[in-house]
């Protein structure tokens, strides 16, 4: 007995030098891959990916902005744009838990103004509603002003645009359904959309950094280690603000919509929030479940998307849950393995340049 205790504790001893370098392996393989997307594609940003739980590659590749050269650092704040969808799907789940709203409810209960009949809250946050979008609404927005969720409710009240097919019917990935969403949590829960996920979400997980950020242009507000977004000007032949540039006037006007984007964070925050997915600390495991399963439309056929997730099956790597985000100037990505508990987070402020070849990349490397 005692040597067979002995033996075991041995072959653990040997697996666990083992470990560091295969680790170590790993990571030199990410740095060969990463050196090789940044030569080609100017990559900058932030990434970061976990096997098993736990942190194996965190770096920053590139400065917080062009202008100023400052370098980028795992503290670094990044807009993340349509992966914020998650936060706004979270914040009704724990809504519903609450018995502040279902999911089967009219959206109208809570806002009234809208024109459309048989829009439900899970039309929205499964993106089957069919409501217009809000930025390609028949009239123009007032270039000289950032219009905020009301003006979207306004807009949509007054003019009435067509719906794109009628509720459940299809699925067609929705802005307006999402800002919305944001509009309900704030009027189901009396507090606003900021201050809820704050208080329910991002304080409770201890993601410190991590909130919604609409102000830079409204009231100018400047948040220190700020990971600014740059776009490519090829008249320019180099990386500008897009505030700076005609074609991307919008970016100002769009600045006070919430719940589609918003949401502001950090590589090592965003870990947080993939690890408290796995446990009840939000909402009940059967919620979680419900966010990652396939909608199902009206002639019960599927589409691979759930609450804020799309959804896929992979052959070895097994389930996986992912969003990517894209507004001018930044481009965010976070995989999560669910099966495997591995995880991928890429966080950029000049659109994820050669994002693409990274995840693939690691992918290969996950199998």
């Amino acid at each position: 007995m005692k040597r067979f205790a002995l033996y075991g504790l041995l072959a653990v001893w040997i697996s666990g030098c083992r470990q560091p370098e295969k680790q170590d392996s790993f990571v030199a393989s990410m740095d060969s891959v990463m050196a090789a997307v940044v030569d080609s594609t100017q990559f900058n940003g932030n990434v970061l990916i976990a096997r098993k739980g736990k942190v194996v590659y965190q770096k920053s590749f590139g400065v917080a902005s062009y202008d100023t050269k400052e370098m980028l650092n795992d503290s670094t704040l990044f807009e993340l744009a349509s992966v914020s969808k998650q936060f706004t799907a979270m914040g009704i789940m724990m809504l519903k838990e609450r018995g502040l709203l279902d999911y089967s409810d009219d959206v109208r209960k809570y806002i009234p103004e809208l024109p459309y009949e048989g829009m439900t809250i899970r039309h929205f946050l499964t993106h089957t509603s069919g409501i217009p979008d809000y930025m390609g609404l028949d009239t123009k927005w007032d270039p000289k002003r950032i219009i905020f969720n009301p003006d979207i409710i306004e807009q949509l009240a007054r003019i009435k645009p067509a719906i794109l097919f009628k509720p459940g019917e299809k699925w067609e990935y929705s802005n307006t359904a999402y800002a919305l969403l944001a509009s309900i949590i704030a009027r189901a829960s009396g507090k606003s959309y900021g201050d809820f996920l704050a208080e329910n979400i991002f304080r409770p997980l201890e993601m410190k950094r991590t909130r919604t950020y609409n102000t830079r242009r409204s009231k100018n507000e400047i948040i220190p280690n700020y990971a600014v977004g740059f776009v490519y000007s090829d008249s320019l032949k180099r990386f500008m603000v897009p505030d700076s540039l005609k074609a991307y006037s919008y970016v100002y006007t769009l600045d006070g919509v919430q719940g589609d984007g918003i949401v502001n964070s950090t590589t090592p925050e965003l870990f947080l929030w993939d690890r408290a997915l796995y446990t009840e600390k939000l909402v009940k495991r059967a919620t979680l479940e419900e966010a990652f399963t396939p909608v199902k439309l009206n002639n019960d056929s599927t589409y691979n998307y759930g609450f804020g997730w799309a959804i896929v099956q992979d052959s070895v790597l097994g389930k996986i849950v992912q969003h990517s985000g894209g507004w001018p100037g930044y481009g965010t990505f976070i995989k999560r393995y669910i099966d495997q508990d591995h995880c991928l987070i890429l966080l950029s402020n000049n659109e994820c340049r050669g994002c693409r070849t990274i995840v693939k990349q690691v992918d290969k490397r996950l199998k």
